[in-house]
């Protein structure tokens, strides 16, 4: 499917083409489609920053939205930074681990990071199709040539304990990956990468961060409905999320 948008980003065309089904990687028995914008297009931040509000993510230097036809599972998710305040639980965590430093780095190839990363995969990620990847596959997921991009590195003393993968918007910073140390999961590494992303983006002035797509029948993206106040994208607008009401009940 080719699909045609007129860009303000110069003169350029923006198409879309739509993937031929292939298995779902969040609801079993499900097939999923997938819209991306022109890989061979002159993607920049400007287009990026228009695409992010609609709910397209950044994987590798493509920008991509679910569109399955009989499905609506995945809805795109962001955090208010400014008006988030941490519950009990996430300030445990946040006092659990000031002990450990992040640092902002510029996106590129490291050997421990990349190590890490085939731990990660490997411990939480088994069957994926994600299983050894090489360093080529490593900077191609989590880079690109013209996004501005931060990896967040979280380390105790000397020791890596995760990367998170952060996207830098005009208004917002969008989580793109985090992978971090399995054997670390007392400290809920997880939920530091987000809250230091919550807090970086306040600290920036910045209205949101992006959380992917929650999928309300796949407990593993549960943990994003924990990060309040929340808006769901749906019906063409941005909504204010309480996750103790039913979807069909909100709007």
């Amino acid at each position: 499917m080719n699909r045609e948008n007129r860009s303000d980003d110069g003169e350029q065309t923006l198409r879309f083409y739509a993937t031929v089904p292939r298995p779902c990687p969040y609801l079993e028995d499900r097939n999923a489609i997938s819209v991306f914008a022109d890989p061979d297009a002159q993607l920049s931040i400007e287009i990026y920053q228009k695409l992010a509000p609609l709910g397209f993510r950044r994987s590798g230097s493509d920008l991509y939205i679910p569109a399955c036809t009989c499905c609506n599972q995945c809805i795109p998710v962001r955090v208010e930074a400014n008006a988030f305040r941490r519950s009990r639980s996430q300030q445990r965590v946040w006092r659990r681990n000031q002990d450990i430093t992040c640092t902002p780095l510029d996106p590129g190839y490291q050997q421990d990071h990349f190590e890490l990363y085939r731990r990660y995969l490997s411990r939480r990620h088994t069957g994926g199709g994600m299983e050894n990847p090489t360093p080529e596959d490593y900077l191609n997921f989590l880079a690109s040539d013209w996004s501005d991009t931060l990896f967040l590195e979280f380390r105790a003393d000397d020791t890596l304990l995760g990367v998170a993968v952060t996207d830098c918007l005009p208004d917002a910073l969008s989580a793109v990956y985090t992978f971090f140390d399995p054997d670390l999961v007392a400290r809920s590494p997880g939920t530091l990468a987000i809250l230091t992303q919550i807090e970086t983006a306040r600290q920036l002035g910045l209205d949101w961060l992006y959380l992917g797509y929650w999928v309300p029948d796949c407990r593993k993206m549960a943990y994003k409905n924990r990060f309040r106040p929340l808006q769901i994208f749906r019906d063409g607008r941005w909504e204010r999320f309480d996750p103790d009401l039913p979807l069909s009940l909100m709007g």
